[in-house]
Protein backbone atom coordinates (compact mmCIF):
# COMPACT_ATOMS: atom_id res chain seq x y z
CA UNK A 1 0.00 0.00 0.00
CA UNK A 2 1.51 3.62 -0.82
CA UNK A 3 1.97 6.01 1.92
CA UNK A 4 -1.32 8.06 2.18
CA UNK A 5 -0.32 10.50 4.67
CA UNK A 6 3.19 12.29 3.87
CA UNK A 7 3.34 14.72 7.48
CA UNK A 8 1.87 15.79 10.33
CA UNK A 9 -0.64 18.37 8.80
CA UNK A 10 -1.76 20.29 12.21
CA UNK A 11 -2.80 19.57 16.04
CA UNK A 12 -6.18 20.93 17.22
CA UNK A 13 -6.32 20.93 20.91
CA UNK A 14 -8.90 22.14 23.16
CA UNK A 15 -7.75 25.32 25.47
CA UNK A 16 -9.46 27.36 28.69
CA UNK A 17 -7.60 30.48 28.67
CA UNK A 18 -6.61 30.99 24.64
CA UNK A 19 -4.60 34.22 25.97
CA UNK A 20 -1.79 32.36 28.10
CA UNK A 21 -1.82 29.59 25.33
CA UNK A 22 -1.09 32.23 22.86
CA UNK A 23 1.59 34.05 24.95
CA UNK A 24 3.63 30.43 25.69
CA UNK A 25 3.47 29.69 21.88
CA UNK A 26 4.47 33.04 20.75
CA UNK A 27 6.85 34.00 23.11
CA UNK A 28 8.23 30.49 24.36
CA UNK A 29 8.15 29.01 21.36
CA UNK A 30 7.97 31.45 18.57
CA UNK A 31 5.12 30.17 16.65
CA UNK A 32 3.01 33.27 15.14
CA UNK A 33 -0.47 34.11 15.06
CA UNK A 34 -1.85 33.47 11.55
CA UNK A 35 -6.11 34.17 12.31
CA UNK A 36 -8.62 34.40 15.07
CA UNK A 37 -12.29 34.09 14.53
CA UNK A 38 -15.43 31.96 15.87
CA UNK A 39 -13.65 30.90 18.88
CA UNK A 40 -10.50 29.57 17.22
CA UNK A 41 -7.03 30.50 17.02
CA UNK A 42 -4.42 29.37 14.23
CA UNK A 43 -0.89 29.52 14.66
CA UNK A 44 2.17 28.26 12.35
CA UNK A 45 5.93 28.14 13.11
CA UNK A 46 6.53 29.18 9.05
CA UNK A 47 4.71 29.76 5.97
CA UNK A 48 1.70 27.62 6.19
CA UNK A 49 -1.52 28.88 7.90
CA UNK A 50 -1.88 26.62 10.90
CA UNK A 51 0.08 24.04 12.47
CA UNK A 52 -1.47 24.74 16.21
CA UNK A 53 -4.90 25.56 16.37
CA UNK A 54 -6.57 26.67 19.62
CA UNK A 55 -10.57 25.98 19.98
CA UNK A 56 -11.66 27.87 22.89
CA UNK A 57 -13.69 26.00 24.85
CA UNK A 58 -14.53 25.14 28.87
CA UNK A 59 -11.19 22.40 29.46
CA UNK A 60 -8.34 21.68 28.53
CA UNK A 61 -7.88 18.70 25.56
CA UNK A 62 -6.59 16.91 22.63
CA UNK A 63 -9.39 17.63 19.76
CA UNK A 64 -7.79 16.03 16.50
CA UNK A 65 -4.87 15.03 15.11
CA UNK A 66 -4.26 16.33 12.06
CA UNK A 67 -2.71 14.44 8.95
CA UNK A 68 -1.70 16.20 5.73
CA UNK A 69 -2.34 13.79 2.14
CA UNK A 70 -1.00 15.48 -1.15
CA UNK A 71 -3.32 15.63 -2.80
CA UNK A 72 -7.63 15.41 -2.37
CA UNK A 73 -7.71 12.22 -4.34
CA UNK A 74 -5.86 10.75 -1.22
CA UNK A 75 -7.83 11.85 1.07
CA UNK A 76 -11.04 10.77 -0.40
CA UNK A 77 -8.72 7.31 -0.20
CA UNK A 78 -8.69 7.35 3.05
CA UNK A 79 -12.05 8.31 3.46
CA UNK A 80 -13.33 4.77 1.77
CA UNK A 81 -11.24 2.56 4.00
CA UNK A 82 -12.38 4.30 6.99
CA UNK A 83 -15.37 2.14 7.67
CA UNK A 84 -13.68 -1.19 6.88
CA UNK A 85 -11.19 -0.43 9.71
CA UNK A 86 -13.52 -0.52 12.12
CA UNK A 87 -13.59 3.38 12.43
CA UNK A 88 -16.39 5.78 12.34
CA UNK A 89 -16.29 8.76 10.08
CA UNK A 90 -17.61 11.87 11.69
CA UNK A 91 -17.16 14.68 8.90
CA UNK A 92 -16.41 14.53 5.24
CA UNK A 93 -15.66 17.97 5.20
CA UNK A 94 -12.38 20.07 6.26
CA UNK A 95 -12.52 21.57 9.27
CA UNK A 96 -10.12 24.43 8.09
CA UNK A 97 -11.01 26.66 5.47
CA UNK A 98 -6.82 26.27 4.41
CA UNK A 99 -7.28 23.63 2.98
CA UNK A 100 -9.35 21.96 0.30
CA UNK A 101 -10.22 18.82 1.04
CA UNK A 102 -10.64 16.60 4.62
CA UNK A 103 -11.82 13.63 6.06
CA UNK A 104 -12.42 13.50 9.74
CA UNK A 105 -12.64 9.61 11.59
CA UNK A 106 -12.59 8.62 15.02
CA UNK A 107 -11.74 5.45 16.57
CA UNK A 108 -13.36 2.52 19.13
CA UNK A 109 -10.30 3.92 21.71
CA UNK A 110 -11.64 7.16 21.86
CA UNK A 111 -8.89 8.68 19.05
CA UNK A 112 -10.03 11.55 16.60
CA UNK A 113 -7.97 12.22 13.63
CA UNK A 114 -8.18 14.32 10.20
CA UNK A 115 -6.89 13.28 7.29
CA UNK A 116 -6.28 16.33 4.77
CA UNK A 117 -5.05 18.14 1.78
CA UNK A 118 -2.58 20.23 2.02
CA UNK A 119 -2.71 23.63 4.30
CA UNK A 120 -2.32 26.89 2.32
CA UNK A 121 1.26 27.70 2.70
CA UNK A 122 2.84 31.09 1.45
CA UNK A 123 6.59 29.85 0.21
CA UNK A 124 7.92 33.76 1.18
CA UNK A 125 5.98 33.95 3.92
CA UNK A 126 8.15 31.67 6.54
CA UNK A 127 9.97 34.51 8.58
CA UNK A 128 8.79 37.16 10.84
CA UNK A 129 9.00 38.85 14.54
CA UNK A 130 8.96 36.82 17.19
CA UNK A 131 10.35 36.73 21.07
CA UNK A 132 10.41 33.17 21.19
CA UNK A 133 12.73 30.45 19.63
CA UNK A 134 11.38 30.16 16.26
CA UNK A 135 11.18 26.27 15.17
CA UNK A 136 10.79 24.52 11.88
CA UNK A 137 7.98 23.02 11.68
CA UNK A 138 5.89 20.70 13.00
CA UNK A 139 7.30 17.64 12.35
CA UNK A 140 5.80 14.68 14.95
CA UNK A 141 3.03 13.99 17.77
CA UNK A 142 2.69 11.04 20.40
CA UNK A 143 -0.97 10.05 21.55
CA UNK A 144 -1.58 7.36 24.06
CA UNK A 145 -3.91 4.34 23.81
CA UNK A 146 -5.66 2.06 25.32
CA UNK A 147 -4.73 -0.74 22.63
CA UNK A 148 -1.94 -0.01 20.28
CA UNK A 149 -1.74 -2.48 18.40
CA UNK A 150 -5.34 -1.83 17.21
CA UNK A 151 -4.66 1.59 16.77
CA UNK A 152 -1.59 0.72 14.37
CA UNK A 153 -3.59 -1.31 12.47
CA UNK A 154 -6.30 1.45 11.73
CA UNK A 155 -3.33 3.92 11.19
CA UNK A 156 -1.64 1.31 8.46
CA UNK A 157 -5.33 0.65 6.82
CA UNK A 158 -6.65 4.38 6.32
CA UNK A 159 -4.01 6.01 6.43
CA UNK A 160 -0.89 3.88 4.46
CA UNK A 161 1.13 4.39 7.89
CA UNK A 162 4.05 2.36 8.09
CA UNK A 163 6.01 0.90 11.06
CA UNK A 164 9.57 2.00 11.96
CA UNK A 165 10.18 0.74 15.49
CA UNK A 166 8.67 -0.56 18.60
CA UNK A 167 9.07 -2.19 22.10
CA UNK A 168 8.91 -6.16 22.16
CA UNK A 169 5.29 -5.46 23.97
CA UNK A 170 3.83 -2.50 22.10
CA UNK A 171 3.79 -0.24 24.89
CA UNK A 172 5.94 2.42 22.41
CA UNK A 173 5.84 2.15 19.01
CA UNK A 174 6.62 4.09 15.95
CA UNK A 175 4.88 4.85 12.87
CA UNK A 176 5.63 7.11 9.81
CA UNK A 177 4.58 8.26 6.29
CA UNK A 178 5.52 9.49 3.08
CA UNK A 179 7.71 12.18 3.73
CA UNK A 180 10.03 8.49 5.32
CA UNK A 181 11.23 10.85 8.75
CA UNK A 182 11.46 7.71 11.32
CA UNK A 183 7.95 8.34 12.67
CA UNK A 184 5.14 11.07 12.18
CA UNK A 185 3.37 9.64 15.12
CA UNK A 186 4.61 7.78 18.26
CA UNK A 187 1.76 4.94 20.05
CA UNK A 188 2.15 5.09 23.68
CA UNK A 189 0.25 2.64 25.78
CA UNK A 190 -2.14 4.19 28.41
CA UNK A 191 -5.10 3.83 30.34
CA UNK A 192 -7.16 6.22 27.94
CA UNK A 193 -7.09 7.91 24.05
CA UNK A 194 -4.84 11.05 24.97
CA UNK A 195 -1.58 12.92 23.79
CA UNK A 196 1.58 12.64 25.07
CA UNK A 197 3.63 15.39 23.42
CA UNK A 198 3.31 17.60 20.27
CA UNK A 199 6.75 17.97 18.12
CA UNK A 200 8.04 21.17 16.34
CA UNK A 201 11.72 20.95 14.74
CA UNK A 202 14.65 22.52 15.61
CA UNK A 203 17.16 22.64 13.08
CA UNK A 204 20.41 24.16 15.40
CA UNK A 205 21.09 23.17 18.71
CA UNK A 206 21.87 26.72 19.95
CA UNK A 207 17.89 27.10 19.80
CA UNK A 208 18.06 24.33 22.96
CA UNK A 209 20.01 27.29 24.88
CA UNK A 210 17.49 30.14 24.03
CA UNK A 211 14.82 27.80 24.88
CA UNK A 212 16.14 27.18 28.37
CA UNK A 213 16.66 30.60 28.91
CA UNK A 214 13.25 31.80 27.84
CA UNK A 215 11.66 29.35 29.75
CA UNK A 216 13.48 30.37 33.00
CA UNK A 217 12.90 34.09 32.41
CA UNK A 218 8.72 32.93 32.08
CA UNK A 219 8.93 30.89 35.29
CA UNK A 220 9.16 27.79 33.62
CA UNK A 221 11.69 25.01 33.28
CA UNK A 222 12.16 22.06 30.82
CA UNK A 223 10.60 18.85 31.94
CA UNK A 224 13.31 16.91 29.70
CA UNK A 225 16.60 17.05 27.72
CA UNK A 226 18.50 18.72 26.18
CA UNK A 227 19.50 14.64 24.73
CA UNK A 228 18.82 12.85 22.10
CA UNK A 229 17.23 9.89 21.34
CA UNK A 230 17.87 6.46 20.55
CA UNK A 231 14.37 5.74 18.12
CA UNK A 232 14.46 8.42 15.50
CA UNK A 233 17.91 10.03 16.73
CA UNK A 234 16.84 13.10 17.30
CA UNK A 235 17.93 15.50 19.64
CA UNK A 236 15.01 16.69 22.10
CA UNK A 237 14.02 18.85 25.30
CA UNK A 238 10.13 19.06 26.30
CA UNK A 239 8.12 21.37 28.33
CA UNK A 240 4.44 22.01 29.06
CA UNK A 241 2.33 25.02 28.07
CA UNK A 242 -0.05 26.96 29.86
CA UNK A 243 -2.68 24.39 28.89
CA UNK A 244 -1.05 21.87 30.29
CA UNK A 245 -0.15 20.60 27.14
CA UNK A 246 3.23 18.97 26.63
CA UNK A 247 5.19 20.34 23.65
CA UNK A 248 8.81 18.84 22.41
CA UNK A 249 11.41 20.79 20.46
CA UNK A 250 12.92 17.65 18.54
CA UNK A 251 16.13 18.06 16.53
CA UNK A 252 16.31 16.28 12.99
CA UNK A 253 15.54 12.43 12.89
CA UNK A 254 16.63 9.84 10.89
CA UNK A 255 14.99 9.13 7.54
CA UNK A 256 14.18 5.85 6.05
CA UNK A 257 15.72 5.65 2.54
CA UNK A 258 14.80 2.25 1.59
CA UNK A 259 11.70 2.58 1.91
CA UNK A 260 10.63 -0.93 -0.08
CA UNK A 261 13.72 -3.13 1.89
CA UNK A 262 12.83 -1.11 5.48
CA UNK A 263 12.54 -3.79 8.31
CA UNK A 264 11.29 -2.34 11.57
CA UNK A 265 13.61 -2.14 14.48
CA UNK A 266 12.08 -4.15 17.69
CA UNK A 267 13.78 -3.31 20.99
CA UNK A 268 13.55 -6.12 23.21
CA UNK A 269 15.26 -5.17 26.04
CA UNK A 270 12.23 -3.17 28.71
CA UNK A 271 14.23 -3.68 31.91
CA UNK A 272 15.27 -0.40 33.75
CA UNK A 273 18.09 1.20 34.42
CA UNK A 274 19.55 -1.59 31.70
CA UNK A 275 17.86 -0.22 28.64
CA UNK A 276 18.41 3.49 29.09
CA UNK A 277 20.70 2.81 26.24
CA UNK A 278 18.23 1.77 24.00
CA UNK A 279 16.21 4.32 24.71
CA UNK A 280 19.08 7.37 24.80
CA UNK A 281 22.36 7.72 23.14
CA UNK A 282 22.79 10.38 25.64
CA UNK A 283 21.26 12.83 28.16
CA UNK A 284 19.57 11.58 31.61
CA UNK A 285 16.94 8.77 31.55
CA UNK A 286 12.86 10.06 31.16
CA UNK A 287 11.94 11.04 34.46
CA UNK A 288 8.82 9.88 35.88
CA UNK A 289 6.81 12.76 35.33
CA UNK A 290 7.53 12.42 31.59
CA UNK A 291 6.65 8.75 31.56
CA UNK A 292 3.45 9.24 33.16
CA UNK A 293 2.24 12.38 31.42
CA UNK A 294 -1.26 12.34 30.09
CA UNK A 295 -3.30 14.79 28.48
CA UNK A 296 -6.85 13.88 27.88
CA UNK A 297 -8.62 13.74 24.41
CA UNK A 298 -12.14 15.28 24.27
CA UNK A 299 -14.48 12.54 24.62
CA UNK A 300 -16.15 12.49 21.27
CA UNK A 301 -20.06 12.46 21.00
Amino acid sequence: MTHIVHAVGHMKVNVIDPEAVVRDATDILGLGVTHRSGGETWLSSNGRAAELVLVHSNENSAHTIGLEALTADLVEEAASLVEASGCTILSRNPSLDCMAAGVTFSTPEGLRFEIHSPIRHKTYGRRYDTLGVGPNRIDHINLITPNPAATRKQLEQIAGMRLSERLVNDSLSWMYGGNRQHHLLGLVEGTGPGLHHVSFEFLEFNQYLRLGDILDRHGKQMMWGPGRHRPGDNTYAYYTDASGMMIECSGVMAHIADDADFVANVITNLERPGNVRDMNVWGTPAPLEWREYFHPFAKIA
